[in-house]
């Protein structure tokens, strides 16, 4: 089956999902730094009432409105055995915490690979739902979003829990 795609408005510009064989391969913001071009890899426009879109769609309307902390989706991403690892490992990042580029070269066994996770995070395909935004810099700084960092802070932000003003006044 060949790939297909649908757009999908957010609130840090248009994400592009693509699915193939009813598995979601690619999940792009449209500023990301590693964007492969449509033509490429997109394939035919789909329809984002039938699956996986309408559930990607869906999903990701509840993330950003902080109904969801964890994606339910079928996924594919296209890569070789590290990146597939440095992947699954991101998914083991909870919602609304951190971690960074040497604990995860760590979690694979040789905290020399720091920059080998970098670079599969980098080029992670499928982003938000495989939350490569939770990764920083060793300092706490934030660093190495494909999709930039301001799109990194406001997915930071958005995960950080509600102040608490139940009993407040004002």
């Amino acid at each position: 089956m060949t790939p297909r795609h649908v757009l999908v408005p957010s609130p840090i510009g248009d994400l592009t999902v693509v699915a193939e064989d009813g598995a979601i391969t690619r999940l792009h913001l449209h500023a990301a730094k590693h964007r492969p071009s449509e033509a490429d890899h997109y394939g035919e426009p789909g329809d984002p009432t039938e699956e996986p879109f309408a559930s990607a769609v869906r999903q990701l309307g509840e993330y950003f409105r902080r109904e969801r902390r964890d994606f339910d989706l079928p996924l594919a991403p296209a890569g070789d055995d590290f990146a597939q690892r440095v992947w699954a490992l991101l998914r083991t990042i909870p919602y609304g915490e951190t971690t960074t580029y040497g604990a995860l070269a760590r979690s694979l066994g040789d905290r020399n690979l720091a920059q080998a996770v970098g670079h599969a995070n980098g080029h992670n395909p499928i982003a938000i739902v495989i939350p490569c935004h939770r990764v920083i810099g060793s300092d706490g700084s934030l660093v190495g979003y494909a999709g930039g960092l301001e799109r990194k802070r406001f997915l930071l932000a958005l995960e950080e829990p509600l102040p608490d003003v139940a009993g407040r006044l004002f």
